[in-house]
């Protein structure tokens, strides 16, 4: 457990750092979605001997509102990649309604519905960042007519 929580704050830490540095205004929304989503998860979340028994409302309440701040990004974004993200937190957001449908539903597994799509989301953001960034550098700047 302690690994997976090194490796998911130095790849949080290390995307959104990238994307608030070398980002246009749809990396530095979403690395700040990013980080605020996982402050408020954890302030929000049961204590740990309940954790994921049942439907996380706190949590619950964060996903959607990252879907829908990261939906903003993609529908106003000239860039695909947002679109990947939102779809993957739209996933992340199901395995609430999955939890309510099914209350046996293991609590192991409704973890890692939960946060399996993170990691993904955070590769995504990183990379598309890089490509930004590229693409800025590379393409030659116009003076207006």
């Amino acid at each position: 457990m302690l690994l997976r929580l090194i490796l998911f704050n130095g790849l949080l830490a290390g995307a959104c750092a990238y994307a608030l540095w070398r980002g246009r205004s749809d990396e530095r929304l979403t690395a700040t979605v990013c980080l605020a989503a996982t402050l408020a998860s954890f302030v929000l979340a049961a204590p740990s001997t309940q954790r994921y028994t049942s439907v996380e409302g706190g949590v619950l309440m964060v996903d959607v509102f990252t879907l829908g701040a990261f939906t903003y990004v993609a529908l106003r974004s000239d860039r695909f990649w947002p679109l990947w993200i939102s779809g993957l937190q739209l996933t992340t957001s199901v395995a609430h309604f999955l939890k309510a449908a099914d209350p046996d539903l293991v609590p192991i597994a409704y973890a890692a519905a939960g946060r399996l799509w993170s990691y993904p989301i955070l590769i995504i953001l990183a990379v598309g960042t890089w490509r930004s960034s590229r693409r800025l550098r590379l393409q030659p700047i116009e003076a207006p007519a």
